[in-house]
């Protein structure tokens, strides 16, 4: 993925650190190897490989994000959209990157949302593209992962822990004591590492979507990474990031992209109805 996981807990006496440490990271090579967008053996990119209307087999794993992921895009209007990878390819942040000025947006054509364009058969475990499509997961499979270690670290008795890939966290239990686990939110300043502020968590996730870490610029202006596949180009004059709270990591961080591409006005809206309590960091005045 491109980045770094860590795994701080309290764990019962007898606790095998060694197995458990092969556990967290066979369960983040798991998720990298199915939906690496870097990786092109990975199942993710075979599927992308494969023409319209042809049944793919695909991992549990994969197929879940697959379906939350297009389940979010509905409930977003396709704020939230993993069929952008062309789009992210051509504005330059993808695996692949265009090598000239990108043009994705010089000629926009209609184009139709992932919920649109992707079947899955859920008993089958398979998946099929009803239309020419280029799916990328990097909006939703870091938090995945991050729910994946969740799990691995639930599944040896330790209650008390704090999972992060980057900048998605999943919290359980707070710590021993009593307190909670203190979570810095970034402040979104380019070049530097300061908190805005801190969140105390006992149960939950949370991630972040920003502009402030990755993006490019194109003749003297700067686009962040995150596609608005309604404009089909980065998101421009929106804030410049965006905290989600959510029960799972992977719903917070598909959310906290759907969000920040959506504004505070449409996003709070939209955050309200469904449950989730989100931070709109406003972009600074020069």
């Amino acid at each position: 993925m491109g980045t770094r996981y860590s795994a701080v807990f309290y764990a019962p006496a007898g606790t095998d650190h060694r197995e458990l440490s092969r556990d967290l990271q066979a369960a983040v090579d798991a998720v990298d190897a199915q939906m690496s967008t870097w990786k092109p053996d990975s199942d993710l990119m075979r599927l992308n490989r494969l023409e319209t209307g042809i049944w793919c087999d695909v991992p549990s794993q994969l197929g879940a994000v697959l379906a939350a992921g297009l389940e979010i895009g509905r409930l977003s209007g396709g704020a939230f959209d993993i069929s952008v990878g062309d789009l992210v390819s051509a504005w330059g942040f993808g695996s692949n990157p265009a090598a000239e000025k990108p043009q994705a947006a010089a000629n926009p054509g209609p184009r139709r949302p992932a919920h649109l364009c992707l079947e899955i058969d859920t008993e089958r475990l398979r998946v099929r593209k009803l239309t020419k499509v280029t799916l990328d997961l990097s909006g939703i499979a870091k938090g995945f992962g991050v729910d994946e270690m969740a799990r691995v670290l639930g599944s040896q008795g330790i209650v008390h822990f704090l999972v992060s890939i980057d900048g998605e966290l999943r919290a359980s239990g707070g710590k021993p004591d009593g307190t909670p686990w203190r979570v810095a939110v970034e402040k979104p300043k380019a070049g530097s590492r300061e908190p805005e502020g801190v969140l105390e968590l006992f149960d939950g996730a949370v991630a972040t979507s920003g502009d402030y870490r990755h993006f490019v610029d194109i003749d003297g202006v700067r686009y962040g990474h995150t596609i608005d596949p309604r404009r089909q180009e980065p998101v421009v004059n929106g804030p410049t990031a965006v905290t989600v709270l959510a029960e799972t990591c992977m719903t917070a961080d598909a959310w906290a992209t759907a969000l920040l591409i959506l504004g505070p006005t449409a996003g709070g809206a939209i955050a309200a109805a469904h449950g989730l309590e989100a931070l709109f960091i406003n972009r600074p005045h020069d």
